[in-house]
């Protein structure tokens, strides 16, 4: 199944590799990001129970209540940071904000254009029925469901793969980065729609790069569909 980059409009993606980075903090990450991962646990909670008041609303009007879609995005933002800083990316030692907003200055960033209607059948059956082979595929990725934050899947293998080179050669691999982000936000992608955010399936395609490569946006250059 093929879509064109414009059908995933809604939802943006982005990331900027930062240097120099340093040879041996990735080691330690796991320790420092514990707090964050304490309030990620609450968080998704409060997603999972907003999304489920955000299911009743779009099927009684149409709509994701603004604060309800707000909300959620951060909690997405948040957790897409700190799997950059940590093990789902590795590609910045710039510690991640305890914050909802979109914190523009941020090395990675995510963005979902809300939505003035969505459709009350697609409500009932996308976020189990059709998103089921994505669930598949993204649980290679990560190792379940979620962003990578916190280890498992391809994409941690390829994060720490990528953090050992760096450990001997003092540089992260572009190539790998571009593929770990490309991941990233294959998963990504598939949250939000799974999230009730958005009734653009997802691709089944690896846009790679740092740069989303969402037709319409000045996303610059760096993605590249795989």
């Amino acid at each position: 199944m093929t879509t064109t980059p414009a059908a995933y409009d809604p939802v943006r993606v982005d990331a900027a590799l930062e240097a120099p980075l340093s040879r041996w903090l990735w080691l330690v990450k796991w320790l420092l990001l514990i707090p964050h991962y304490v309030v990620l646990i609450f968080l998704w909670i409060a997603f999972m129970l907003v999304s489920v008041v955000a299911f009743f609303a779009i099927l009684i009007t149409e709509r994701y209540p603004r604060p309800l879609f707000d909300f959620n995005v951060g909690v997405l933002r948040w957790t897409w940071r700190v799997s950059y800083y940590g093990y789902g990316a590795l590609a910045t030692d710039r510690y991640p904000p305890f914050s909802l907003g979109a914190e523009p200055d941020y090395p990675a960033r995510l963005d979902i254009t809300y939505p003035e209607r969505l459709s009350r059948g697609l409500v009932l059956v996308k976020w189990w029925l059709l998103a089921i082979p994505h669930y598949i595929v993204i649980g290679f990725f990560v190792g379940g469901y979620g962003s990578g934050s916190c280890g498992g899947g391809l994409v941690f293998v390829l994060a720490i793969i990528a953090a050992v080179i760096l450990a001997f050669t003092e540089k992260y691999p572009k190539d790998l980065f571009d593929l770990i982000i490309g991941l990233n936000r294959w998963v990504l992608r598939v949250a939000a729609y799974a999230g009730l955010m958005t009734d653009a399936y997802p691709p089944f395609r690896l846009d790679m790069g740092g740069s989303d490569p969402a037709v319409g946006h000045d996303r610059g250059t760096g993605g590249r569909p795989f």
